[in-house]
């Protein structure tokens, strides 16, 4: 091997070792320098206002204290570590905190993908996949506890999946993965969810002799994870908490983030399912019976659930790296130059120039802009008006929940459906919305509504205003505002 050769591969194995810290930078500056887009989901207000009050007081919520409607009811938290995160960022920083958070763990998610796929294929596939990753998930990338638990969901269904394609069980040391996705969000149900199958894909291939011991294994480590997601401040309620959302039943198909795929439109959802099915039918993929299982299911959650997209974008590619890799060989030069003292100086030193780019970027973009939350989830003239009136029971509109417990104000009702359960928040919604509206007069008088405050184009207002007794005091292109016609009325804007 020639010289001028040996130093080329070992240059292309220190690239390597930097593609995915390369597109996570990547990704980071891209969502950082877009960060208004992530301020744009009104449950952003609560769940920084409860991870302030976590901080505050030291203890966890066990009780609704936002709301008048269901005051002192039992609640907890399921995504409080994420949401003290949040607040800390946010007091330190203001809106730039949670943007910042945001940014780097949908980076590291994109990073350990990179990262885990790169063990099966070349990088410019592992790349690839990253990217459609990402374009099927931009909807849903928003300063929500949901994008900092990603990282922990790639990392722990990767390691999963290595366990079961290496044919042997996965290591003990990383159930604190686990208890560390229990505590920032409650998707963690679908991590323990996964671990049957995927064991299912170890056992299979593993060699007759030891496959029930194998299997045992497995089956202790599942116990090992269920007890791993209990090791939160609420202990097995968390369990409880994470699945309560499943049983809204109608509701599901209200809230947009837990709707059903929509194909009435082209979505790259769809075009992502179709490539799927072209390219298994061209290359004639072959799977086994757990791999087909977890595809299934990824595709199942993901046209149930809008939400689901995420994980079907990002762990699809780990379920489909193995076969693909049998499908694509890829050659497999000396990297010995790369594994060097020299080589991998040379790679440290990239990832901190990257790094110090990064931060570099991010200062001087502080230094000039402001984030801002989206203005059609605040409407701050509106409440302002109320607070100078006094109102004191408000009718408000369920985008305005969060930003109403921002300031301090009991709401009618706010994005933690669970709560509320599912005949209130689907009373509220035939009532605004025009479906039922002979059920708003009862709920106005139901809960001694002094003031509404609902969206400017929603069907809601306009009944208000054929409503005797209620008077429209104020209205601009986000909100507006009724007051019982006994309150003395401020002059309409």
């Amino acid at each position: 091997m020639s010289l001028s050769f040996a130093n080329s591969i070992a240059v292309q194995g220190r690239a390597r070792a930097l593609v995915p810290l390369c597109v996570g930078a990547g990704a980071y500056l891209f969502f950082f320098f877009l960060g208004d887009t992530l301020l744009s989901d009104s449950d952003s207000f609560w769940q920084i206002k409860i991870g302030r009050w976590i901080l505050d007081h030291g203890s966890m919520p066990t009780a609704d204290f936002y709301s008048f409607t269901r005051a002192g009811a039992p609640w907890i938290s399921t995504s409080w570590l994420s949401q003290v995160a949040f607040a800390f960022s946010h007091a330190q920083w203001g809106w730039a905190g949670p943007v910042i958070l945001t940014a780097a763990a949908i980076a590291l998610a994109l990073a350990l993908l990179v990262q885990l796929l790169e063990a099966h294929i070349e990088a410019p596939r592992a790349v690839l996949f990253a990217m459609l990753a990402l374009l099927l998930s931009i909807h849903h990338v928003l300063a929500r506890p949901h994008i900092l638990a990603l990282p922990v969901m790639v990392a722990w269904v990767g390691l999963l999946m290595a366990a079961a394609d290496r044919r042997s069980a996965p290591s003990w040391t990383w159930l604190p993965l686990m208890a560390l996705w229990a505590n920032l969000h409650g998707g963690f149900v679908l991590g323990l969810a996964l671990i049957g199958p995927i064991s299912l894909e170890a056992v299979e291939h593993a060699e007759k002799g030891r496959r029930l011991a194998l299997f045992m294994r497995w089956v202790l480590f599942g116990i090992g994870a269920l007890v791993a997601s209990c090791c939160t401040p609420y202990g097995w309620r968390t369990l409880q908490g994470a699945s309560n959302i499943l049983s809204l039943g109608e509701v599901l198909t209200l809230i947009f983030e837990w709707m059903p795929a929509n194909f009435a439109t082209f979505t790259p959802f769809e075009g992502a399912l179709l490539a799927l099915i072209a390219f298994g039918y061209y290359r004639g993929l072959v799977l086994s019976a757990p791999r087909i299982f977890l595809i299934l299911f990824l595709t199942w959650s993901a046209l149930t659930h809008v939400r689901s997209i995420d994980a079907f974008a990002f762990l699809l590619p780990l379920v489909l790296a193995k076969p693909l890799a049998e499908m694509f060989p890829r050659p497999k030069p000396d990297a010995a130059g790369a594994d060097s003292w020299p080589g991998r100086y040379m790679t440290a030193l990239g990832a901190l120039a990257i790094v110090a780019a990064s931060w570099t970027s991010t200062s001087l973009y502080l230094g000039h802009h402001r984030f801002t939350f989206t203005m059609t989830q605040t409407p701050v003239a509106a409440v302002d008006l109320l607070e100078q009136r006094k109102a004191q029971r408000i009718f408000n509109a369920y985008q305005f929940g969060g930003y109403l417990i921002s300031r301090d104000i009991p709401v009618f009702i706010d994005g933690r459906a669970e709560l509320y359960g599912e005949k209130f928040v689907m009373d509220f919604f035939k009532a605004t919305e025009g479906k039922k509206p002979e059920l708003l007069p009862r709920l106005l008088d139901e809960h001694k509504i002094d003031a509404t405050l609902l969206v400017a184009d929603a069907p809601g207002p306009q009944i208000l205003d054929q409503l005797k007794g209620w008077k429209r005091i104020y209205a601009d292109d986000i909100a507006v505002v009724h007051v019982r016609d006994t309150a003395t009325a401020a002059p309409s804007k």
